[in-house]
């Protein structure tokens, strides 16, 4: 069919071959917009679960992975290539030989990192070459809290000296309540003329100190010291005998007796 015939006809294909399209629907136009909409609809749901995936990703537990003697960096980076999500938090540290310096950026946490796994993932994790064990309670893979996972990134995201602290449980717990570490909350301690806040990851039993103004925390859960009406107060309210009184007089009594058998 010559150019001329198909625009006077209708369509044509790529061929010169007239196409059927008068206009009216049919039953084959009409099931083929309905396959256009559900392979439309079919490509917004794929969309949408694209677009909800790191959601999903962002909710699962964290696991602290033990690395052999030196391999958090390889181990970690091997995960990343298998597309886990990984954590492995780093400090800057000079190392001084004779005749030379080097900066060098050494595991916050040595032997140890972090990912985000499901059972389904476990056995990626464990094959990865370098890995030793995943940290577990039982038959089941400890997890560590997200609170305490987003407190070290963001004390080693920012402009802070970070650097590896023996572990601490006791202490006085205080609160950042200015800064980029708002609202973190650690252990005070001090050393010589530089206070520094610990941050802990029980799991690990390990902890870490970053360097902070003793003016931008303030303490956690502590009660204001009671006032000299509020002591006197409670004082009155206790008992004038600490025993019953019928238990004072026979003790008295006895010891009177002893006092006079000595003095006869």
């Amino acid at each position: 069919m010559s150019l001329v015939e198909c625009a006077n006809n209708g369509p044509c294909d790529s061929q010169g071959e007239a196409t059927l399209d008068s206009g009216i629907p049919t039953p084959d136009t009409e099931n083929g917009n309905g396959s256009r909409r559900a392979r439309k609809s079919e490509g917004k749901k794929r969309m949408l679960t694209v677009i909800e995936s790191p959601a999903i990703e962002t909710a699962l537990p964290w696991w602290a992975v033990y690395t052999r003697h030196q391999h958090e960096k390889t181990a970690a980076d091997m995960m990343k290539i298998k597309g886990l999500d990984v954590f492995l938090p780093v400090y800057d540290s000079v190392r001084r030989w004779r005749d030379r310096s080097k900066l060098l950026s050494l595991p916050l946490f040595p032997g140890y990192f972090f990912v985000r796994g499901t059972p389904m993932r476990r056995l990626q994790v464990l094959s990865t070459p370098g890995v030793h064990m995943i940290l577990s309670q039982g038959d089941q893979a400890a997890t560590i809290p997200e609170e305490e996972i987003q407190a070290i990134r963001r004390t080693v995201e920012g402009n802070y000296r970070v650097e590896p602290h023996p572990f601490l449980k006791c202490g006085q717990l205080v609160r950042v309540k200015c800064g980029s570490l708002s609202g973190i909350e650690g252990i005070l301690t001090r050393k010589k003329s530089v206070f520094r806040l610990v941050l802990s990851v029980q799991m690990l039993a390990q902890s870490v100190a970053v360097e902070i103004d003793a003016a931008d925390v303030e303490p956690v859960g502590s009660e204001a010291p009671a006032t000299p009406a509020q002591v006197e107060l409670s004082a009155s309210r206790l008992p004038r005998y600490a025993i019953p009184p019928n238990r004072i007089r026979p003790e008295l009594d006895s010891a009177s007796s002893k006092s006079a058998a000595i003095a006869g």
